[in-house]
């Protein structure tokens, strides 16, 4: 059975494959239209995805799509009608969503085949229910918790459930204007940072606050019988786009959400790419405290409503990633399984398994382990590409790659590491990866100026081999899709210096061997050199989505100042970083750190 999954029209547009119940193909169309939290129909990815198993769009049984735009009408007539200036609008975006809505015509399109030739049965699953679908139905587990939080979607910010077998039952709903994920993009755009997707920026930032707002920012978003509310004199009217529209051409823009009394407040709102001042670093700090505050307490709700200690959790703040990592001190849940794609690609995921297990009744049999659901491709299509750029490489066995590799590292050198198929989500986990040694003092510096270009502020993550983590960091809860952040050890924070942020914390991407052999023995094999179990990751890419094909690995290679590209079993190499400098080099940065 052949399922399509789909997220389209909005933010982070994707497609999925899914063959008898088991996610075999899942990409978002931005890593391969190169345009970033593109928002429009997936038409590469839907390609992507059938070429991926040798199908055609006629073999397609099933179509989900991760949104509803029926779902909860009654409430969007009524915020409508409270606010005439909008029911315009409301009804012109009602009758685009509506043409929107005839996916058999789109793909016909899009894929260009006749539109009679398609059978398939299509389901429209609510947005939230389709997040709660993503991470349940990829977990180990037959009974979970489940919740949802995003900016918003089909009229809703929050919602919980309870999933057992095969069912998610909804227990509540948090519907919009409230949203916690409305609140941050607030104060993001507040301090000038202002882009779709900006938010995981400031998450960045907020270590570097003092507790100066908590008083103020307390009555900006506070309990209430629904979960929570919002002081909504501070945010500007939401309108009929749920304060987020895509544009003709897929690109994603944020209406202004904050309102003249925010600027009361606080003074003048920052100007983007301006000082980052004292005001700025406390209002991100306040923000993301308040943020746990009212998360903690909707989980330990859930939790009285769902007694169960494992939490399905995903939505496009589920990305937070630090408070992920407070949540088991802070509420009663032990577990947790996050979707790698917890935003709003996993849409796609999400809508295709609830298809699968909730509408056809069909058992649940795979967990989703890996990550690695997207294209891959053949030594030969590699060796070419570096042909046809004119990079010079050598080609290497297993054991001689991950001995070469390791040594780069260990000499203080960057590396491209382009391996496998690509990741699935928002993080680079050791196949599209930028590598380097976690120890050395000036390696964040090194990586901004030559490669990433990134705000002084935002760390870098570390990769660390599972059997270690507990060593490393105060938390032992597995975090293989990077989406939890722990404090390190104190004993170990000068060995992770590079990776160690201003609080202490690392991001980390834990690695077994079955997850990711190649990745897991390079990290080993940098072990075994340094006595250091780690390496610091980050993704492969230079301002722009993360790079999917061999020809754009070796294209940022060329125009950044990395020192060696590790792509298929091929190593290329600036001159700056031949061998027989290596000995040189280490010694150098080994004495700096």
């Amino acid at each position: 059975m052949l399922i399509l999954g789909l997220n389209m029209f909005h933010a982070d547009a994707s497609a999925a494959i899914v063959v008898d119940g088991e996610v075999k193909f899942a990409v978002a169309e931005e890593r391969l239209n190169r345009r970033k939290h593109f928002g429009g129909f997936p038409a590469l990815a839907v390609k992507a995805c059938l070429d991926a198993i040798g199908a055609k769009l006629s073999d397609v049984e099933h179509v989900a799509v991760g949104q509803d735009s029926n779902a909860n009408l009654a409430k969007k007539v009524k915020y409508a009608l409270a606010n005439p200036a909008k029911v315009l609008n409301f009804i012109r975006l009602r009758q685009r969503k509506e043409a929107m809505r005839d996916v058999r015509s789109l793909l016909a399109k899009a894929l260009d085949v006749d539109r009679s030739q398609l059978g398939f049965r299509e389901h429209h699953l609510e947005h939230h229910i389709a997040h709660i679908a993503s991470a349940y139905y990829c977990s180990p587990w037959e009974k979970a918790a489940g919740f949802s939080y995003d900016g918003s979607g089909d009229f809703v910010s929050t919602m919980m459930a309870r999933c057992d077998g095969n069912e998610i039952e909804i227990l509540d709903r948090v519907f919009l204007p409230h949203s916690l994920g409305s609140f941050y993009t607030m104060i993001c755009e507040f301090i000038g940072y202002s882009k779709y997707g900006d938010e995981g920026k400031v998450m960045g930032l907020a270590p570097y606050g003092k507790d100066t707002y908590r008083d103020v920012i307390s009555k900006i978003v506070f309990p209430a019988a629904s979960g929570f509310q919002l002081d909504l004199s501070c945010f500007k009217p939401l309108g009929s786009n749920q304060g987020m529209q895509v544009l003709p051409d897929g690109t994603v823009e944020l209406a202004r959400h904050f309102s003249e009394r925010v600027e009361n407040l606080f003074g003048e709102p920052r100007r983007p790419h301006s000082e980052i001042t004292q005001r700025d670093m406390d209002l991100a700090f306040a923000m993301q405290q308040r943020f746990e505050e009212i998360f903690f307490r909707l989980l330990t709700g859930l939790h009285q409503r769902a007694p169960i200690e494992d939490l399905a959790m995903a939505g496009g703040c589920a990305l937070n990633s630090v408070a992920n990592g407070k949540l088991f001190d802070a509420t009663p849940f032990r577990r947790t399984y996050i979707q790698p794609a917890a935003g709003d690609e996993g849409l796609a995921i999400g809508a295709a398994l609830h298809a699968y297990h909730s509408v056809l009744k069909q058992s649940r049999r795979h967990e989703l382990k890996r990550s690695y659901l997207g294209p891959e491709f053949s030594e030969t299509y590699i060796q070419a590409a570096l042909q046809n750029a004119g990079v010079e490489y050598r080609r290497l066995d297993r054991a001689a790659l991950l001995e070469e590799v390791a040594e780069q590292i260990a000499a203080g050198n960057v590396i491209g590491w382009f391996q496998g198929r690509m990741e699935w989500g928002p993080r680079a986990l050791g196949n599209r990866s930028i590598v380097a040694h976690p120890g050395l003092p000036n390696m964040k510096d090194v990586l901004n100026a030559r490669i990433k270009h990134r705000e002084w502020f935002r760390p870098f993550a570390p990769s660390i081999l599972a059997e270690y983590q507990h060593e490393y960091f105060e938390h032992d809860h597995p975090s293989p899709f990077m989406l939890h952040v722990y404090k390190i050890r104190a004993e170990k924070r000068k060995l992770l210096c590079a990776v160690n942020h201003v609080d202490d914390t690392g991001r980390l991407q834990t690695v077994t061997r079955d997850e990711n052999p190649l990745y897991y023995d390079l990290i080993s094999a940098f072990h075994r050199k340094t006595g250091i179990p780690v390496i610091l990751n980050t993704s492969f890419n230079e301002n722009e989505p993360i790079v999917c094909t061999p020809e754009e690995a070796i294209d940022c290679f060329l125009r950044t100042r990395m020192d060696v590209l590790a792509i298929g079993p091929f190593v290329a190499m600036k001159s700056g970083a031949k061998a027989e400098q290596l000995t040189a080099s280490r010694v150098e940065n080994q004495h700096e750190a």
